[in-house]
């Protein structure tokens, strides 16, 4: 398949739109991703929050596109389109590679005047222990077990040589960034707060990983668990956007 680096479409796509919005969440997809990921979340958002998601090229409409070449060019590229939208207090949340790009994102609009509200990430190890991984050296049926297994594909979707031999390229480019990644050795604290959340029975990252998070940013850090393994927390979103909004109002967005 052929793929281009230029594409008309968006890299943040709106799943509420709210004329007014007491607080703007935009949600940044795990390797292999796409921004549908996070529709559902669009029945539990409350009213007056307006829900963003993040399509990485190389993923569902955007398939004809080439993967981005580096977390640091996907932050740089959603920075750009939420500076472009109206102002109103910002929270990313990331899941997996989504919560380095978020994390990079925030580095992002802090260094362009925009800092923020709150950072939260999910499922993940702290940026300077997030590199180091091997999966994405692993052969294709290797790769694509090893996702399956951890939850990361649907199963009508695994069982498909087809399909299969079209996402596999995007999802090892997506697994390489996120095992490759270096943060960068000077990158001054985030000035915003930051919440981790994982799983208890993830195999991939546990409490220690998650707490390395606070050294990202100079004020409170907080952290919760639930049960269930590396996806839980996407499949059970109810719970998890509950945390997100009452962390949200307590830290000066109302409802």
């Amino acid at each position: 398949m052929s793929r281009t680096r230029r594409s008309d479409r968006s890299w943040v796509r709106t799943l509420t739109s709210v004329d007014d919005p007491t607080a703007r969440l935009v949600c940044f997809p795990h390797s292999g991703g796409t921004a549908a990921v996070y529709r559902p979340w669009s029945s539990v958002v409350p009213a007056g929050v307006a829900l963003h998601a993040v399509q990485y090229p190389g993923h569902a409409d955007r398939l004809a596109e080439e993967p981005a070449a580096s977390i640091a060019e996907m932050a740089t590229e959603v920075a750009a389109e939420l500076l472009r939208m109206p102002p109103a207090r910002c929270a990313l949340i990331g899941h997996s590679l989504g919560a380095l790009v978020a994390y990079e994102t925030a580095r992002v609009l802090r260094d362009n005047g925009s800092p923020v509200h709150h950072l939260f990430v999910s499922g993940a190890a702290g940026p300077w222990l997030a590199g180091g991984g091997v999966s994405h050296r692993l052969g294709d049926e290797e790769l694509w077990s090893a996702v399956a297994t951890l939850g990361g594909i649907e199963p009508e979707i695994a069982d498909q040589p087809e399909l299969r031999d079209l996402l596999l390229p995007v999802l090892r480019s997506d697994i390489t960034l996120h095992e490759t990644y270096r943060p960068a050795p000077d990158a001054a604290p985030l000035d915003c707060p930051v919440r981790g959340y994982y799983n208890t029975e993830d195999p991939l990252v546990d409490a220690d990983q998650v707490a390395a998070w606070a050294a990202v940013n100079d004020g409170e850090f907080s952290m919760r668990a639930w049960p269930g393994g590396h996806f839980r927390l996407l499949s059970h979103p109810g719970e998890l956007v509950a945390d997100i909004m009452a962390t949200l109002t307590e830290s000066g967005v109302r409802r």
